[in-house]
This record gives structure tokens, sequence and C-alpha cells, in this order.
């Protein structure tokens, strides 16, 4: 039985229930189990826009570097990004602060092992059997064998890079509204969108650390069916705070959820003989309209209990690339190892375009 980390990472109140003291522990006993003393480690850590980020941030470092691991910051950015440039730059393990779609005065602390993937349970419950007994942790590096901090400057536009690589589509002549909930999203999504040709109308792009998921995003999207219609624009495209679910809303300003979003991803991948066992992985809550849509087309299902941690578990069994939930998380696990919000919304437009 876990006593810190639920389903996704370590969560609560911040600085009441996910405090200083436990995020200092958390990377201390984190870096300790998930890196190898004997040589130099390296840790990717990002964050979403909330105050309590930099508190947390700061104590979840001091705890990584005291056991002697170098950590790569990145500053904001969405989980999925995370996730990706763990890989990308080497590391050992990434380390996300976000509480995702909860309101700003939550917070939590998410580790991703070296290919970018959630860890194991049992890896779970080692960390939290050091930090009830962080003393036990007798690895104390001196001199040059202390962690540093490197700020990698260029961490957005590497994963900007990343995912206009993968769509590969001219979006020239498609409108878009994207509401980027005051959160991780807020320079990422703009910026792909527009590189790419789309014409952007973006709202909830200007965060403050307190308007993070505030009436706002993919739990709230009354805002962005409104800016749909009155921008006569083709589709709108609603993230949650740390963007790694997607809501979309057609041009008319009905919403188009995660179960209708799957559907489509897995006619676009199968129409190009790229849906692995022409196979789509969802949970429990997916509708009955799914199930019918998938097998008007064609499409086999695998269903799960609910969590995309159970999805990428299922995928990963059994060789699927393709999965989700209805509350917007999308696994194109061809492209990267997590829910990704941005990469869902541009295949989504690319299928529309």
């Amino acid at each position: 039985m876990r006593k810190y980390f639920g389903t996704d990472g370590v969560r609560g109140i911040a600085n009441k229930e996910l405090t200083c003291d436990l995020a200092y522990k958390l990377g201390r006993a984190g870096g300790y189990v998930l890196t190898n003393t004997e040589y130099k480690v390296k840790v990717v850590v990002g964050k979403d826009t909330r105050q309590s980020g930099d508190m947390l941030e700061a104590a979840l470092i001091a705890g990584l570097m005291s056991v002697g691991c170098d950590v790569i910051t990145v500053g904001v950015i969405p989980t999925p990004g995370v996730a990706y440039l763990t890989r990308k730059y080497g590391a050992d393990c990434g380390v996300v602060i976000s509480a995702s779609h909860n309101p700003m005065e939550d917070n939590g602390i998410k580790f991703f092992n070296k290919d970018g993937f959630k860890l194991d349970d049992e890896i779970e419950l080692k960390i939290e059997k050091y930090i009830d007994n962080i003393e036990e942790i007798d690895y104390n590096p001196i001199g040059e064998k202390v962690g540093v901090k490197i700020h990698k400057h260029t961490a957005t536009n590497d994963y900007v890079d990343y995912l206009k690589s993968i769509v590969n589509a001219d979006l020239t002549g498609l409108k878009v509204v994207l509401d980027c909930a005051n959160g991780a999203s807020y320079k990422v999504a703009p910026a792909v969108f527009k590189e790419l040709g789309a014409e952007v109308i973006d709202i909830n792009t200007t965060p403050n650390g307190k308007n993070i998921n505030d009436k706002c995003g993919s739990t709230h999207p009354e805002g962005l069916q409104k800016a749909v219609v009155e921008n006569k624009a083709d589709l709108g495209l609603a993230y949650d705070g740390d963007a790694d679910r997607l809501i979309a809303v057609d041009e008319t300003g009905a919403i188009v959820d995660g179960d209708h979003i799957m559907v489509l991803g897995a006619v676009y991948l199968k129409n190009k003989n790229k849906l692995a066992d022409n196979t789509l992985v969802v949970t429990t809550m997916s509708n009955m309209g799914l199930h019918v849509a998938a097998k008007e087309y064609g499409i086999k299902l695998a269903v799960t209990d609910v969590g995309d941690r159970y999805v990428i578990e299922e995928m990963k069994k059994h060789g699927y690339n393709l999965g989700g939930e209805q509350s917007g998380h999308m696994i194109f696990l061809d492209y990267n190892t997590t829910g990704d919000g941005t990469l869902s919304s541009l295949i989504v437009s690319k299928i529309v375009k």
C-alpha cells in the first residue's frame, strides 16, 4: 500500500500536505533510488505555472543535488515535454512539478524513468521507504561530486521542433482557438501552431501563478466554445494545466471529448496502416458510442481500468501504439510515452485540414 504516491505521483495542497520538507526528501530518496551513485547522473526537472512551483522546485532540486545528481531545469513546460526531453538529453530520470487540472493551491511531483515512462510500483514503494527513513541514505558526496543545476534555455524550442517534426503538416488556412488554461502550454502550443502556418487565436495564455485552470482549460471549455463561434474558427482546442490532455470544440461550439478524438486518431492511423494490430486501448469510462464507432471502422478495442497508467501498461504489454481516456488523455506511443495534449491537438488539426 502506497503512503505518498498516488496514480499520478505525489499530490497535495502545497506547503501543507506537499511541503518543502517532503519535496526535499522526494528529491533525495528519488535521486538515490533511481540513479547509480558511482557516476554523475542527470535529472530533467520541469513545472507548470503554479505559484508554489518555484518553492517546491528549489527543495526538490536541493534533495537531488545532495545525492550527486546534476539537474537540468527546463522551466515551465508541459508534462509530456519533460518525458520527451528526458530522453533527448540522455537523462537518467525526469521530474514534473504539477497538479495537472487541479486548483492552483494544489501541486504535485511526478517522476519519469530514463525512457520517459512513469515509475513502476516497486520503485515508488522503495522511494517511500527511504522518505520515512531518510537517515538510511548515507551517501553525502562532497567537492566536485555534489550535484549542480544547469538551466536549459533551449528546452521549449527543442520540444516545439520535435512536435513539428512528428506532425509534419502545413496548417495554413486553418483558424484555431487555443485555450492554454494559463498553464504549462501557454508558450508551446501557440508557437507550434503558428510555425505550422495556422491562424491562431489564443486565450488564457497570461499565467500569473494563481489563475491556472481557473474557469478555463479542458475542465471549463465554456469560454473556448464562445470564442470559436465568435471568431468563426474551424475548431477550438483546450488543454489542462500541465497539457497532458485535450478537449476539442467543433466549428459550431460543440464539445468533442476524448472518446471522439480517440476514434478520429484510430481511423487516421488505420487508414495509413499505422495502427498496431488495428487496436485502440480505452478504459471502462469510454461510452457505447465509441464501441459502436470502433466496430463500424473495423477497429478492435482493448479495455483497461480507469487511469492512463493502466492504458500505457496495456499498450506496452501488447505492442499497441494508440490509447487514451474519455477525459482527453491520448497516448501516441510511437511519438511520446505519456498523454500529450499539444501533440493530440496537432494531429486533430491535421485531420481537420
